[in-house]
């Protein structure tokens, strides 16, 4: 799929959608030339520094304040009781409903308890960042260290320490929710009539967000307005603006939320997090600027961390390697509070993609939600499809291991056929379209698949051990409709906003509802665009992240954007073509329907030489001298665009690893990655996410890991000892595709964003246990260190 990128000048309007157009966004932002919120400077500006427990469960005897108001530059300090006293309401709202759900109460400054290590105390602000950070120490808050747990199947034990004490019921428990989804009847007999069945039991741990950018907020109130404008790192501005207007009490219209430039996001970015709150409200009582900017160890502690899932899984197969069920039981960790999506993850954006790519008759997945003391756990890239995806891969290994049959061929065995679509899963879900055996096809004759495990058979005997993973993955995109979305608990809409508008002069500018941190926007949307108008691609400028400029939004996660956003622009953009049709047949004195539009010209049929460009429309639009009866002046339509399902991308990635049993050393020969993500706007652009994905995939596979000791103390909370993926960790990945264009949608895209991070755990941990499988290693836990590897193969060889 690699290829050169290409001038937009060297493209003809005609074949800009699919063109691998130079990402418009980058000279900006590699020359240094990009503002990102912590770039924004006031004179007038104070700055907030946060004081946070070091303890990961304690009750808060008593604070004092008294020696840091006394430090020179020091400003004011604040705790829970200052907010109390202003009668704000304070507690940040949960996003997502479940049946008999379970929502404590989530402050943005504790006041009697701390539940986790980093949560909020008190907040200094003063003339100079350092003054306020160096304040912080002289603080004194008298603790009572309680009994922490982190484990979450343990958390739901009755004798564990209990995170949170619930006044209305007389069962104290750490259980946050009970769900299933499926039919446990139908699976339970699969399972009794099945010949073949294999079990697994696999952690899917918790993981650190590592954008570029820490998370930063710049608030300022303006009390003559009694107006808040908030700059911040956020992936949905207008979500944060209707959560901090609940949380602060000021009026939505009120708040104005910007994200400039923003330093990547990886899901951390949308939840509502109490910093930003506090930082506005800071500003509310000063009367002046305020900015916060978190320190990247303050965000190993606060930022939503990802995953967190105890598994245990099992499939059902007859006798002749036909999967016939599944059956899956989930404890999934949600930290001390439920952050703003989090019930949505381990349960709809989990048990949902358990079919995996294969036609399976019964499943049932039953997920225990736990509290524990750790941080709140949300939507981190990929998002509940990872942990699917990775206990289906690990079964369909194991079930082919079994069966004694190739695992290439066990999975095309049990695809769901290409003429089956739209395909119901037993899990809720209808696929939208898919073809799924030529991606396999072609990532095996990437690979040279037959020769691959000859040379593997041959190094065996030398002593050597050549593993080949495989990971046949489906991921869900662009969550809708709304009224489902609703009905499943979102408190929240999933349609998008866009708003075309054509000036006089015939240049563009295109608002979306979503909000780019990295993604390409400004250079796919004008793409978009320019397709759709005919007005060539250089003329056309995309404003995304800011309340104030666009009419609505719902922001960028999930993959959503093309899809959601990129539709509502050509929906928008539609709408302004038949406008300008009807004012273009009547400057040239002829039927709408006589009218023809090609390449951004309107003309009449027959007589090609009467003609109008849209520019030129467009300019007869605004002078308004000569309008058709009815038709209003100017040039521009906006369009909520709402779904009627999701999308589904899917694939085969092949990892092919050298693993040394002595010292447990794993290298990287081969990784292929064959993406289907429908019609692609910029392959290029497709190609990077894809990358970027792997390598996000692989640093889960081998080297990453949220770890709390036994008190609620997190020990990986810095890059000393949380081991993001360096580039020499990352293989070359040659990668490919085909395409399966979704109907769902008028571009036919299906989003990649996560493709990778979805693909390729599994597939790194399958050719590690393939490549060990002459040991008896069947499964090894994520991540796969050497020290892992070492002692699964002297275990194994002491058990057999």
């Amino acid at each position: 799929m690699s290829m050169d990128t290409i001038e937009a000048d060297e493209v003809d309007v005609s074949d800009v959608l699919g063109s691998a157009i130079e990402r418009r966004e980058d000279p900006a932002l590699i020359t240094g030339e990009g503002t990102y919120t912590d770039d924004i400077q006031d004179p007038e500006m104070a700055h907030m520094a946060v004081l946070r427990s070091q303890y990961g469960h304690a009750e808060i005897e008593s604070i004092d304040t008294s020696e840091a108001e006394a430090m020179d530059g020091v400003i004011a300090v604040y705790t829970a009781e200052d907010i109390e006293e202003t009668g704000t309401p304070g507690d940040l709202p949960v996003g997502w409903l479940l049946p008999n759900l379970k929502t404590p109460s989530h402050p943005i400054l504790a006041k009697d308890r701390v539940r986790y290590q980093g949560d909020g105390v008190a907040v200094v602000v003063a003339e100079e960042r350092y003054v306020a950070q160096d304040a912080l120490d002289r603080i004194d808050v008298e603790y009572d260290r309680l009994d922490a747990v982190v484990d979450p199947k343990a958390a739901v034990d009755e004798s564990a320490p209990q995170v949170h004490e619930w006044e209305d019921s007389d069962v104290q428990s750490n259980q946050a929710f009970d769900w299933e989804i499926g039919d446990g009847d139908a699976t339970d007999e699969a399972f009794e009539n099945a010949a073949h069945t294999v079990s697994v039991d696999l952690e899917n741990q918790r993981l650190i967000p590592n954008a570029m950018e820490p998370r930063a907020t710049v608030a300022e109130y303006k009390p003559g307005t009694e107006e808040l404008e908030v700059f911040m790192t956020s992936q949905n501005p207008h979500l944060h603006r209707q959560l901090m207007s609940a949380v602060l009490g000021v009026p939505e219209h009120k708040i104005r939320v910007v994200a400039p430039e923003v330093g990547g996001g990886f899901g951390s970015k949308i939840h509502h997090y109490p910093d930003e709150a506090l930082t506005s409200w800071c500003s509310m009582q000063l009367k002046r600027p305020v900015k916060w900017q978190a320190t990247r160890s303050e965000t190993y502690l606060t930022d939503a961390h990802g995953r967190d899932h105890i598994t245990h899984g099992e499939l059902a197969m007859d006798e002749d390697g036909t999967i016939i069920g599944m059956r899956v039981k989930t404890y999934a960790g949600m930290g001390a509070y439920l952050s703003t999506f989090a019930p949505a993850v381990p349960t709809y954006l989990y048990g949902t993609l358990l079919s995996g790519q294969y036609d399976i008759p019964a499943i049932h997945c039953n997920v225990i939600g736990a509290f524990t003391n750790g941080a709140p756990v949300d939507a981190y890239r990929g998002a509940g499809r990872p942990e699917a995806i990775y206990v289906v891969e690990r079964l369909v290994t194991l079930g082919a291991r079994e069966m004694g049959m190739d695992p290439a061929e066990f999975r095309r065995q049990n695809f769901v056929p290409s003429d089956g679509f739209p395909h119901e899963t037993p899990v809720a879900v209808v696929y939208d379209s898919g073809d799924y055996e030529p991606a396999l096809d072609k990532a095996l004759e990437m690979v040279d698949y037959e020769a691959l495990r000859e040379r593997q058979a041959e190094l065996r005997e030398d002593g050597r051990y050549l593993g080949i993973g495989f990971s046949s993955y489906i991921e869900a995109c662009g969550l809708a409709p709304s009224e489902l979305a609703g009905q499943l608990g979102a408190q929240a809409g999933l349609w998008e906003s866009g708003l075309v508008r054509v000036h006089p002069t015939g240049k563009v500018t295109a608002f979306s509802g979503t909000s780019g941190h990295g993604q390409g926007h400004e250079t796919t949307y004008a793409q978009i665009v320019s397709d759709e108008l005919g007005i060539p691609y250089d003329d056309i400028e995309i404003v995304e992240g800011d309340t104030d400029e666009i009419p609505q939004g719902m922001g960028t996660y999930g993959s959503r954007s093309a899809a959601v956003g990129g539709s509502a622009l050509v929906t928008s953009s539609q709408k302004v073509v038949e406008k300008a049709r009807k004012i273009a047949a009547h400057l040239l004195e002829t039927g709408e329907e006589d009218i023809e539009f090609e390449n951004g010209e309107f003309s009449v049929t027959g007589a090609p030489e009467r003609s109008m460009t849209i520019q030129e429309v467009a300019q007869q639009a605004y002078l308004a001298h000569n309008m058709p009866e009815g038709v209003e002046p100017g040039l521009e339509e906006t369009s909520f665009y709402d779904p009627d399902n999701f999308t589904f991308p899917f694939g085969t990635h092949v990892a092919v690893v050298e693993v040394d049993p002595e010292s447990g050393e794993i290298e990287f020969e081969q990784y292929a990655a064959v993406d289907d993500v429908g019609n692609q706007i910029n392959p290029k652009i497709v190609e990077g996410q894809v990358h970027g994905g792997i390598a996000q995939g692989i640093g889960q596979a081998l080297y990453e890991q949220a770890v709390y000791d036994d008190n609620g103390t997190l020990v990986s909370g810095s890059m000393q000892d949380y081991a993001v993926p360096k580039a020499e960790h990352i293989p070359h990945m040659d990668t490919d595709d085909t395409v399966t264009p979704s109907p769902h949608n008028p571009l036919g895209v299906k989003g990649v964003g996560e493709a990778g991070t979805i693909a390729a755990p599994q597939a790194v941990v399958n050719a590690v246990t393939d490549a060990l499988s002459p040991f008896g290693v069947d499964h090894i836990d994520m991540p796969i260190t050497e020290e892992k590897v070492w002692r699964a193969v002297n275990e194994s060889e002491e058990g057999s």
